[in-house]
Parts: structure tokens; sequence; C-alpha cells
């Protein structure tokens, strides 16, 4: 008797187990892509692209994606308080982070997760794909105080914007190469340090966005090489912009942020003619890998950008 009750309860845990694998495969199939990749960069201004910027490998998925360069920041314009907005889906008054070097939210944050976070789109992915591999790259050490990296398969701190790109972005690549992650967020420091010491359009800022996007052409190429290109969406985009040495104010300049869209299913070469707000990235991320989004998220998917077929 007591034989067939445990071969009972084996048999039991092994269709369960079938059908979580098969959940997970019905999930995924519903997914509009396999693969995306956020590329962040602090203090990359509207502005500047339109005054002087050369970024070759980010003007040509401007080019041959979806984008614009009419994206607001959510005030104050200034690092943590947007970075949070952008993967939280949410304002500072819902998750709390309300300042440029926030670590811990200054008011409460409306909801928390099970990992006493506000909820973003790291933890929302990990609940519906729970064996999924999810990366996290950054370079300002505020930024891991962000997101729940709890949910989070591989974090790293890297020395991304240094002069000698391949240097720089090599973990990125090796990550890219041999995870294959279905999500993995790679945020630049700069060129918000090039802005405050010489102003932003400077010729230091200018010459650091041409080395940064050196660096994003490096990880198109990884991906590509990693044999996922097809099934991979990029999405660049930044916190926000400046005005001469600084930011955190009401200007345009300082709010005005680009967001771009590149891959298979993007409409090609449109301009995104609603209005966005940087915590929509979080909202559109989880649009296209099938997730439904808090109740407490505020962001809208951007869905003019891709093809309905």
């Amino acid at each position: 008797m007591i034989k067939n009750k445990l071969l009972l309860a084996f048999a039991f845990c092994l269709c369960v187990g079938s059908l979580d694998s098969v959940s997970a495969k019905c999930a995924l199939k519903s997914a509009k892509y396999k693969h995306i990749i956020l590329i962040g960069f602090d203090g990359l201004s509207s502005y500047s692209l339109n005054h002087g910027a050369q970024m070759p490998m980010f003007q040509k998925m401007m080019k041959e994606g979806a984008y614009t360069l009419e994206n607001r920041s959510v005030l104050p314009s200034s690092s943590a308080v947007n970075w949070a907005s952008m993967f939280m889906g949410a304002g500072p008054e819902l998750h709390g982070y309300t300042e440029w070097g926030s670590k811990v939210p200054e008011l409460p944050s409306r909801v928390l997760n099970k990992n006493r976070i506000f909820p973003d789109i790291y933890s929302c992915i990990r609940l519906k794909y729970p064996k999924s591999e999810l990366g996290y790259f950054y370079e300002w050490e505020g930024m891991k105080y962000l997101v729940d990296t709890l949910a989070l398969s591989t974090c790293k701190q890297v020395q991304l914007s240094e002069i000698n790109t391949k240097v720089a972005v090599a973990p990125v690549v090796k990550y890219i190469n041999e995870k294959k992650p279905m999500f993995c967020a790679v945020v630049f420091a700069e060129p918000d340090g090039a802005g405050h010491s010489k102003g932003w359009e400077s010729d230091d800022y200018l010459q650091m966005v041409n080395n940064l996007d050196k660096a994003l052409a490096e990880i198109v190429k990884a991906v590509e090489n990693a044999g996922i290109l097809d099934e991979t969406l990029f999405i660049l985009s930044s916190d926000h912009g400046g005005n001469n040495c600084g930011h955190g104010g009401k200007t345009m300049k300082e709010m005005q942020t680009p967001i771009v869209f590149w891959g298979n299913k993007v409409n090609s070469g449109s301009y995104i003619k609603e209005s966005t707000m940087v915590f929509d990235i979080a909202s559109t991320i989880g649009y296209l890998l099938d997730i439904q989004q808090p109740q407490v998220w505020i962001g809208r998917p951007i869905k003019s950008a891709f093809s309905k077929k």
C-alpha cells in the first residue's frame, strides 16, 4: 500500500512538472520576441541627437526601426527616479524613488511584491517565466537599488563606458553568447559625466556619445554572433537629458529623451507620434512578452511601433 502511494505521488509530481513545462512553452509562444535587449545611456538627450551627435549605429537603428525623440522623463529629470520609473512602469508618486540618487523609496511604495520591492519588469517576467534568463549590467553603482535583484539570473557592475569599447563590453558580449537571455538591460553611466564636467553638446560630450555608439555596435554584433538577432528586439533609451552642465529641472533639453525600437516586427522607418513617458518602456516590454502588467503600473505599451502581423 505504501509503495503504491509513493508511486502515485511520484506520478503526480511528474504530471505537474510536465504541465508546468507545457504551460511555460505555450506562454513563450504567445510572446512577440524570444529576446529583448534594453540599452540605456545615462544623460543622452534628444537635443544632442539633433545637434551634432555622431552615433552611426544608434542613428541606423533609428532609421530602420521605430523611434521618438519626444519621450519625456518624470520629474525631477534626474537619474535614479527615472531609471526606477523605466523598470517599474510607474512614476515616483507610486514607486517612491524621488531623487537623483535614491537607494530606497523616500515615499512608501504603493505596492510591494514578495521580495518587498515595488514590482518591476524583472519580477513580472520571473513570475510568468520562472526559468527565464534575466540579465542586468550597469556602470553607476546606484543602479543596483532600482530593480528587483532577487528576480535576476545575472547582475554585474561593469565599467561599460571605457574608451576601449571591446574590453569595456566584453562581459556583456560573453554573457549574450553563453546565456542568450530572454531580457537583459545594459545601462551605461555616460554621457552624463561628460555633460556635468564639460556641458551637454560640448566637444567632450559629443566624443563620448560617439564612443558609446561603438560599444552599442559591439553588443549588436554579439547578438548576431549568438545566432539570435532575428528573434531579438533592441530598445535604446535614456533617463534624462541636460542643460549646460546640469539636469533635474523642467526644460525640454533636460526632459526629452529618445526611445528606439529595432528588430523584426517593428514598423520600420516610423516615427512614434503618440505621447510617451519613461515608464511606458516597462509596459511595452511586458506587452511584448505577453505579461499582464500590475494594476499599480500606469505605463502604456507603445503598440504603434510594432507590426500587427
